[in-house]
């Protein structure tokens, strides 16, 4: 039953790495995989051993079960699997530890193997000898296609890249588990990379995060602005969103009807608060609640503009490459004017002076008033000569 419930998550996870398309939206799939994988993690415990040692001991002896052209005796087993424990990984077992592997690999709730003895000899001369009774049987023989196995290999290298960061040493385990039951080794080579800060504050805090907002759990938190305000409230996780390589909780404080978001590196401290009853999320669809805004600043105050920018001709391609929004238009191409409906927020200003002079914003003049004077403080920092005989003049 568990190594159904163990196929069909993987499946679930190849599924949701081609119908989400990851090269598009791969940070939803990475939290899709980080919690699928904590599922299999729970499910896991509670049937196999969390070692990567015992997954070893069980490739070994698979492989001996299904070799039709050796006979293997318990003593015989014994010595293969501490020959390879030895070489790859320094250790050995006892013989009472090779036979209770045998009996979980024959377990229903294990693999369900059919590993049987076969007495061959003569009378006062015989030997017992295991091997599968199904000479095709595998504990990691899988129905994946080709297509889903490369998925798949893709996974196991991009989820690799989370070892050795906090909260996540289980991780080393998981990835383990897929190479070992399917059968599949992630790239060799370091092909694909990603932006990420591993000494971001507040990762720890990441997966009891995830787990909450899925299991609709309340959270006690202890929130430091950088302003050094701080809050200590009780939040009713809704979704959790990464932006900019930071993380972000979304959700409603105890209290209070409006949406908050917390910044996972400002949070000092997280608990669970088990005497609250959950407030079910009823009023966001954050299937679309991102839709109007670039970023994770949404001022329910403020309304969608149609914004014209101007971009120079050398910053003109990679914008029109790389859109800054999902709505962008390109207006004219001649004049490299492009336009985007979006309500106007502090991550969408530090994005057009990320541009620097490349970019000049049209419409709508209220907001070009706003960079304009933002601009002009900035002139002041770096040309505070020229601004006294302006000001003189």
């Amino acid at each position: 039953m568990v190594s159904c419930v163990l196929g069909l998550l993987v499946k679930l996870l190849v599924k949701l790495y081609i119908v989400e398309n990851f090269s598009n939206k791969h940070i939803l799939n990475q939290v899709y995989f980080l919690y699928l994988c904590t599922l299999w993690r729970k499910i896991h415990n509670n049937t196999m051993a969390t070692n990567k040692h015992a997954q070893k001991r069980y490739q070994i002896l698979d492989k001996c079960f299904r070799d039709v052209d050796h006979y293997y005796t318990i003593e015989n087993l014994l010595d293969e699997v501490n020959y390879e424990l030895s070489r790859s990984l320094g250790t050995h077992v006892s013989l009472r530890q090779l036979r209770y592997d045998i009996n979980e690999m024959r377990s229903s709730d294990m693999f369900n193997a059919p590993i049987v003895t076969e007495r061959i000899g003569s009378k006062g001369d015989f030997h017992y000898y295991y091997r599968y009774s199904d000479p095709d049987f595998s504990i990691y023989k899988n129905d994946l296609s080709d297509q889903e196995i490369d998925v798949l290999r893709s996974a196991i290298d991009m989820l690799g890249r989370y070892r050795g960061m906090p909260s996540t040493a289980w991780l080393e385990e998981v990835v383990s588990n897929l190479e070992y039951r399917f059968g599949i080794v992630p790239n060799s080579e370091n092909v694909v990379s990603f932006s990420q800060n591993e000494n971001l504050q507040g990762l720890e805090f990441l997966a009891q995060v995830i787990e909450a907002t899925a299991h609709h759990k309340p959270l006690k938190v202890l929130y430091r602005a950088f302003s050094g305000r701080e809050i200590d409230t009780v939040i009713h996780p809704y979704h959790v969103k990464q932006y900019n390589n930071r993380w972000f909780l979304f959700g409603q404080i105890e209290g209070k009807e409006r949406l908050t978001n917390f910044a996972l590196d400002r949070i000092v401290t997280l608990t669970d608060a088990p005497g609250v009853k959950f407030i079910k999320n009823e009023k966001y669809d954050f299937e679309h609640y991102f839709d109007d805004i670039i970023g994770v600043t949404f001022n329910e105050k403020e309304t969608k503009q149609h914004i014209r920018l101007k971009f120079s001709e050398g910053r003109y391609p990679y914008v029109k490459s790389k859109p800054i929004h999902h709505s962008q238009r390109v207006e004219d191409e001649e004049q490299r004017i492009v336009s985007i409906d979006v309500i106007p927020n502090r991550e969408l200003t530090q994005q057009l002076f990320s541009f620097g002079s490349d970019v000049e914003v049209l419409d709508p003049e209220h907001y070009r008033d706003l960079l304009a004077s933002k601009i002009a403080e900035n002139f002041k920092k770096y040309f505070p000569v020229q601004d006294e005989c302006i000001e003189n003049d």
